[in-house]
């Protein structure tokens, strides 16, 4: 089933993060951005997969509003992740498809995401659902001390 994120689904978030991205990423970090960004429903889509059964969250969705001056509004995927022991059972495609429906409910025209080169697995994924790569990039950063 999926819902939107809240908070008691942050320790969940955190292992996923770990285990599926390789994001060793502090609790307090999840806990505080899942507040932040979840009372921004006009810029983020922030949505989880909860396993019927145990009622356990197994995989995650975050995206947020492109904007630009040189084209349509679209959304870029920030994170999709599924915990590793249900891969396969179709739950990143049903995350997917509720961002889809949102995109079309909402008149976006696209939707985008980055992948590393290294994960190979989740490009055939986008590929067998209907995403092209369209460009290779590099990313470049800089960090600041607050």
């Amino acid at each position: 089933m999926i819902r939107e994120i809240n908070i008691s689904d942050a320790e969940e978030i955190k292992k996923i993060c770990k285990t599926a991205l390789g994001y060793d990423v502090d609790i307090s970090t999840v806990e505080n951005q899942i507040k932040k960004l979840s009372c921004d429903n006009k810029h983020h889509i922030l949505a989880v997969y909860e396993d019927e059964n145990t009622r356990k969250v197994i995989g995650f969705i975050h995206a947020q509003v492109y904007e630009s001056v040189y084209s349509d509004t679209g959304l870029n995927i920030l994170g999709l992740a599924v915990d590793p022991d249900f891969r396969g059972n179709g739950v990143g495609k049903k995350l997917i498809g509720y961002i889809e429906k949102y995109a079309m409910d909402n008149g976006i025209s696209f939707i985008r995401l980055n992948s590393a080169n290294h994960r190979v697995e989740a490009h055939k994924f986008y590929e067998n659902i209907g995403y092209k790569c369209d460009k290779l990039q590099k990313r470049f950063i800089k960090y600041f001390n607050i």
